[in-house]
Formats: C-alpha cells, sequence, structure tokens
C-alpha cells in the first residue's frame, strides 16, 4: 500500500513539477521554494524505490 501511494506521488510529480536538472538549476542559487521541490521530490523517488 505504502509503496504504491509512493509510486503514484512519483507520477504525479514527474507531470506537475518542474524539473530542475532539465534546466540545468545551479543549486548553490536555487531558491528556497526550488530547494523544498527538490527535496520533495527526492524523499518521495527515495520512498517509491525503496522496499
Amino acid at each position: 500500500m505504502k509503496k504504491k501511494l509512493f509510486k503514484t506521488l512519483a507520477r504525479l510529480n514527474k507531470k506537475v513539477l518542474p524539473s530542475y536538472s532539465k534546466k540545468q538549476l545551479d543549486l548553490a542559487k536555487a531558491s528556497k521554494m526550488q530547494m523544498a521541490i527538490i527535496g520533495w521530490k527526492t524523499w518521495v523517488t527515495k520512498n517509491a524505490l525503496d522496499d
């Protein structure tokens, strides 16, 4: 159940949230909101893959 939820969230993130790696965002210059989005996507991806 938990893994299915995170896989669904990961798919939703991919469609809705921006991809900063494609934009080649410099993490040193990222705003707090951009860092929060990066953290959220990392956490969701980690939990979707972890089992």
